[in-house]
């Protein structure tokens, strides 16, 4: 797999609290140069990236970011004002407290109402793994799939835990056949990246695809 290959399939995250414009001015340049999939950043950049980069970049943002716990209303409400600055893909958090109280049947419903609202513009659903049980991931997977979310994300980066092959795995054997797979927190090597696309993830999120890739040459000259 060439570095250009592993790198579109790549959402280059920038989500520190304390993110200036220029760390994001840096992403975006860089995401340009290298063809990586989106750029995933806080939702205040959304409408200064867009008007500085027009259609170029694709965008990705965050709701419900990072605990997942806001109401239904409030995602909605960043939801569309997401859409309305011109964000073009939406990952949003589950309802943790939902999940752990077994109120499945509420988050599926959250889930279906943003996807309502995105429309055509794509929605991940970031179940944060590293907080469930087998059981709840699985339940998670039905929930994101009869919603008709378009990926299932495995985490924040901010949980105490991220990506693992086991849960992959899970995500694979439980998913429908239109829902995709998303890798994210803790991809921190090139090998890592290169494990969750041969299992069979469509994107990775992470903030180092770049540096990790960019000092080496492929037979394309990058």
């Amino acid at each position: 797999m060439t570095n250009q290959e592993i790198l579109s399939h790549v959402d280059h995250t920038q989500l520190k609290a304390y993110a200036t414009w220029e760390d994001i001015a840096r992403l975006c340049d860089e995401a340009l140069r290298y063809g990586t999939a989106s750029v995933c950043v806080p939702p205040c950049y959304i409408r200064r990236i867009h008007d500085t980069y027009g259609e170029s970049l694709n965008i990705c943002t965050v709701v419900g970011f990072p605990l997942g716990y806001s109401v239904t209303a409030a995602k909605a409400a960043e939801v569309e004002q997401a859409l309305a600055d011109g964000c073009s893909e939406i990952d949003m958090v589950v309802n943790i407290s939902d999940v752990k109280n077994g109120r499945y049947d509420k988050v599926e419903e959250e889930i279906r109402t943003l996807k309502q609202m995105c429309g055509e513009h794509i929605l991940k659903v970031i179940v944060e793994t590293c907080y469930l049980t087998e059981a709840e991931k699985v339940t998670m997977c039905r929930a994101v799939t009869n919603a008709g979310a378009d990926y299932i994300k495995t985490s924040t980066g901010f949980g105490t835990g991220g990506a693992t092959r086991e849960d992959v795995e899970l995500f694979a054997a439980h998913i429908g056949p239109d829902v995709k797979i998303k890798a994210a927190g803790g991809v921190a090597a090139k090998e890592d990246l290169e494990m969750f696309l041969e299992l069979g993830c469509d994107r990775v999120g992470t903030s180092k695809a770049v540096a990790l890739l960019a000092g080496e040459k492929n037979e394309e000259g990058y």
